[in-house]
């Protein structure tokens, strides 16, 4: 919850990133909030009310997650809202002719997007939906020190250019709404 919060407020897409992976976590303990609690939440330094701050907010998650049918697979709503807000801005920025290096970025990334999708990536996500995908299975891999190809290495390099700049757009907008 606390790393959550300060991503939601400093970087919408690590934030979706790290609400992917806790989806994952909260999978990986059966959506247990006691397992979580004791073999998760207790490994952390928080103070007694920090736990339990914490705690509630995976108990809420974990009744979220099981009343919207995501406790298999899937994704949580508020995850999916965020998502698509990123989808819209991404749309409202490549149809704008203020945003040219945006634009730029985006066709560079453009065939390893249409890669993915050719190599078993969902056909009916969006581009942006296909990048997080491939961002988190990037991490995933190091995560689990599993060798990451060149051809790899270089499509999460630029994928990661668009979307940080698709994050700094979200941020700018959020303070002042940007014009299209």
């Amino acid at each position: 919850m606390f790393i959550a919060n300060e991503l939601r407020k400093t970087n919408i897409a690590e934030y979706l990133l790290y609400m992917w992976q806790i989806e994952d976590t909260i999978r990986a303990f059966d959506c247990s909030i006691s397992r979580i609690r004791r073999e998760y939440i207790d490994r952390f330094d928080y103070n007694d009310e920090q736990k339990e701050e914490e705690a509630d907010w995976f108990g809420n998650l974990i009744r979220m997650m099981n009343s919207e049918g995501c406790r298999e697979q899937g994704h949580l709503q508020i995850n999916k809202v965020t998502m698509q807000q990123l989808t819209e801005l991404h749309a409202q920025l490549l149809s704008s002719s203020k945003y040219p290096f945006y634009n730029a970025e985006y066709y560079k990334v453009l065939p390893y997007i249409v890669e993915l999708r050719n190599h078993g990536a969902d056909k009916e996500e969006n581009e942006i939906e296909t990048c997080f995908n491939s961002l988190y299975g990037v991490m995933l891999l190091r995560l689990q020190q599993k060798e990451i190809s060149a051809n790899t290495q270089q499509a999460f390099k630029e994928i990661t250019t668009l979307i940080g700049m698709l994050n700094d757009y979200y941020l700018k907008d959020k303070q002042e709404p940007l014009e299209f």
